[in-house]
């Protein structure tokens, strides 16, 4: 299955290291499309050597490629936000993760009919815990 995985790059990084181990997790018997987002050498100034053109349209690409999105929404961001409009609009499948010590979930996602696969965690293997039973 192709996933596409969406976690804060501009919005803030504090995350990565739980990005990292949802990718690795994602990846064992799956095809995460845009692994890019748990390196660690990515800053918030997201990939600079590529225009913002591109990125919108390589990651729109992916998003239509894919089986699954996996959003990982506990730090706030507007291309994640971006990224489920999208994924909503074209009906493909969400699963969101988010983690209840971190932040509230906005309530346009969490008030949402579409997003009714949204899993609080507190810890990332928590997370990966919840990725085990609903990708079974």
């Amino acid at each position: 299955m192709k996933i596409y995985f969406a976690g804060s790059i501009r919005g803030g990084r504090e995350d990565v290291g739980v990005y990292r181990k949802i990718i690795d997790y994602l990846n064992i018997d799956n095809k995460v499309l845009t692994e890019h987002i748990g390196d660690y050498k990515l800053s918030v100034e997201g990939q600079g050597q590529l225009d913002n053109d591109y990125i919108r349209n390589r990651d729109v690409d992916w998003l239509n490629k894919s089986d699954l999105v996996v959003a990982e929404t506990s730090n706030p961001s507007l291309g994640v936000g971006y990224e489920l409009a999208y994924a909503e609009k074209i009906k493909k499948p969400v699963l969101i993760l988010h983690n209840k010590n971190k932040s509230q979930l906005s309530a346009m996602i969490e008030g949402s009919k579409y997003f009714r696969n949204i899993n609080y965690y507190s810890d990332v293997t928590e997370a990966i815990s919840i990725l085990k039973s609903k990708l079974k």
